[in-house]
């Protein structure tokens, strides 16, 4: 089984490529999911963060409030730096399961979703690190375009995450999504394929 880390900064189209992978046979693992679930109600993840952060960001039904955390810890390193010391330890060992999970099935290759790769992670963990890229001003557009961004916030979101030359130098492969949608599928499928050759060779048995 391969294991494949799609990665890429805010706005980059990650998803876009994401949701192609999965269409053409990928085994998905999304960490955004994953972390949800680490901190649902009545896990220990949930009661670090409510007495680090605050009790008032559990929700009536007891949930955390995702958002309000999000805003507080947002503008602040050191924050966020012990906000991903208390979930990602869960967050990766619920990754393992589903990577067991995948393998029993039989999946091929497996690619796990994570936007925060460089910055939570180790990506000595997977086989393959895939990282989706665009340029800083057509991801500060889409920012402002698509979601609503005003230019400060599209400017802080950006700077929150560590810049995507680093990211280029320590990735297996880079998918730049600087063109129109039908390029970046073209690209993706290229990738695809190599991912295919990779788990393939990875299967063949060892020459004699």
């Amino acid at each position: 089984m391969l294991r494949v880390a799609l990665t890429g900064n805010v706005a980059a189209g990650k998803s876009t490529v994401l949701a192609l992978f999965e269409r053409w046979g990928a085994a998905v693992i999304d960490a955004d999911a994953l972390a949800r679930e680490a901190v649902a109600p009545g896990t220990p993840a949930l009661a670090a963060i409510l007495k680090c952060f605050g009790a008032d960001l559990a929700l009536p039904d007891g949930s955390l409030d995702r958002a309000k955390l999000r805003r507080r810890v947002f503008g602040d390193r050191t924050q966020r730096e012990a906000l991903n010391a208390i979930v990602h330890p869960d967050v990766r060992r619920l990754e393992v399961m589903r990577l067991d999970e995948a393998q029993a099935r039989g999946a091929e290759i497996v690619v796990s979703d994570i936007p925060l790769l460089f910055e939570v992670a180790n990506p000595a963990d997977w086989d393959v690190v895939v990282l989706v890229d665009a340029p800083e001003a057509t991801r500060r557009r889409r920012l402002e375009n698509s979601r609503g961004y005003s230019a400060a916030e599209a400017d802080e979101v950006i700077r929150a995450q560590l810049p995507s030359e680093l990211k280029r130098a320590k990735s297996h492969i880079v998918i730049d999504n600087d063109g129109t949608p039908e390029t970046l599928e073209q690209r993706a499928r290229a990738t695809w394929d190599a991912l295919r050759v990779e788990a393939a060779r990875r299967r063949a048995p060892p020459a004699p």
